[in-house]
C-alpha cells in the first residue's frame, strides 16, 4: 500500500537505542579508534601515553558487535599494549590484567546484548504480523475507487492504535470505515479489532448504512456488557460508492465530517453528526445519511481529529482546509505525501493517533 502502510512508520522511524540496528558511524569506532591510536603513536616521534584509550575499545566493540568479534577485538588490544615497539606508556602487569578483564566483560556483554537482539527481533516480528492482521494494508484500488491514505499511532513502536479504517467491496458498492475508539496505543486495539470485524461482515450483509452503523453499535454494546467497568464508545464515519450512480453517502456517528476537494476549491461535507457508537441508540435513533453527487476529478477525505489537532510551536491547530487547496495533485496517493509532509512542517511531530484516507472515485463524464 502507497499510503497509510507506508505512514505508519515515517516521520519518525525507530531510533539506535528504540530497537533499531546500529548506525554504521557507530560500528566503525571502535575500528577507528584502533587504527587512530595505532597511526599517532608510529608516526610521532615522542611516544605519548594513549595506553589507556585502548581499554576503551572492546565495550565500544561490544555495543555493536557479538562476542566473536568483540573477543577479537579485545585480542588485538591486548597484544598491542605487550608489543614493545608500540611503546603505549609501558603498561604494568596491573594494567594489562585490567584491560584483559575488561575485554573478557564486553564479550560477555556482547553474548548477552546478541540474544537480546534476536529475541526483540522475534517479538517485533511476531507483534507486527498481529498488527497487520488487525489493520490490513490498504490497497491502491477497491472497485472503481482509487484509495490511499496515512496512519500513524500515537504510542511508539506501535503500528496499530486507536484509529482504525477499512475499505471493502460489497453488493451495494464500495463502502468504508473511519473511526476513532475511546483511548489509544495497545489498549484501544482490542476494540479496533472488534468493530473492523463487525464491519466486514456487515458491508456484506447489510443493505444500507444504517444497518452498518447499527451493527457496529452492538458490537462495542456486547464488549461492554461483558466487563462491567468497560465504558467503550467511538467515533465513525461511514461511506458508500455506489456501482450504479456517481453519489457518495456519508453517515456520521459522531464523527468529524468529510471534506471534498473539487479543483480548487475545499467542502466541509454537511454530514448530519448522530450518536457516537457503543451508547446502544444506533438500531433505535440511527444517525441521518447525507448523499453528495460527485463530479469527474473529485477527491472525499475522511480524517480522524488526530490530523486537525496537530499543533505548532505556539498552540495553533493545523488548518486543514487551508492548506488543502495547495496540493492539487490527482493520484491520491501523492496527495497523502505532500499532506504529510506538510503537517510535520507545520507541527514537528504528531502526538496523537491520526487518519486521513483519500478517495478518487473514477466518474465516467457522461454522468457529470
Amino acid at each position: 500500500m502507497t499510503g497509510a502502510l507506508s505512514r505508519r512508520r515515517d516521520g519518525e522511524e525507530r531510533a539506535w537505542l528504540r530497537g533499531a540496528p546500529p548506525p554504521r558511524w557507530v560500528r566503525w569506532l571502535p575500528i577507528a579508534l584502533l587504527l587512530a591510536l595505532c597511526t599517532a603513536q608510529l608516526v610521532t616521534e615522542e611516544k605519548l601515553e594513549l595506553g589507556f584509550l585502548l581499554g576503551a575499545i572492546p565495550p565500544l566493540a561490544a555495543l555493536t558487535y557479538g562476542p566473536a568479534a568483540t573477543a577479537l577485538l579485545g585480542g588485538i588490544v591486548i597484544v598491542l599494549l605487550n608489543v614493545p615497539f608500540m611503546d603505549l606508556g609501558r603498561p604494568g602487569n596491573s594494567d594489562v590484567l585490567t584491560v584483559s578483564f575488561v575485554a573478557l566483560l564486553s564479550v560477555l556483554i556482547g553474548w548477552v546484548r546478541s540474544r537480546r537482539d534476536d529475541q526483540l527481533v522475534t517479538v517485533r516480528t511476531v507483534a507486527e504480523a498481529a498488527q497487520f492482521a488487525v489493520l490490513p494494508p490498504l490497497a491502491d484500488r477497491v472497485g472503481t475507487v482509487r484509495c490511499a491514505g496515512l496512519y500513524r499511532a500515537a504510542e511508539r513502536g506501535t503500528l496499530v492504535g486507536g484509529d482504525l479504517f477499512d475499505v471493502r467491496r460489497s453488493p451495494a458498492g464500495v463502502r468504508a470505515v473511519i473511526g476513532d475508539v475511546q483511548g489509544h496505543g495497545l489498549s484501544a486495539v482490542g476494540t479496533v479489532a472488534g468493530l473492523l470485524g463487525a464491519f466486514r461482515e456487515a458491508v456484506l450483509d447489510q443493505p444500507d448504512l444504517e444497518g452498518v452503523a447499527a451493527r457496529l453499535d452492538r458490537r462495542l454494546v456486547v464488549d461492554s456488557a461483558e466487563d462491567e467497568h468497560a465504558e467503550l464508545f467511538a467515533t465513525a464515519l461511514l461511506l458508500e460508492f455506489p456501482d450504479d450512480s456517481p453519489v457518495v453517502r456519508a453517515l456520521s456517528c459522531g464523527h468529524p465530517r468529510p471534506l471534498l476537494l473539487r479543483g480548487q476549491e475545499v467542502f466541509e461535507v454537511p454530514v448530519p453528526s448522530g450518536a457516537p457508537l457503543g451508547l446502544g441508540i444506533a438500531g433505535l435513533a440511527p444517525p441521518e445519511q447525507f448523499t453528495v453527487r460527485l463530479r469527474p476529478g473529485d477527491r472525499l477525505l475522511g480524517l480522524t481529529d488526530g490530523l486537525t489537532e496537530a499543533r505548532d510551536s505556539s498552540g495553533a491547530f493545523y488548518p486543514l482546509a487551508e492548506r488543502l487547496v495547495r496540493f492539487s495533485a490527482d493520484d491520491p496517493a501523492e496527495l497523502t505525501d505532500a499532506l504529510w509532509r506538510d503537517v510535520l512542517r507545520f507541527a514537528g511531530t504528531v502526538r496523537d493517533d491520526l487518519t486521513l484516507l483519500v478517495f478518487a472515485p473514477e466518474i465516467d463524464p457522461s454522468d457529470d
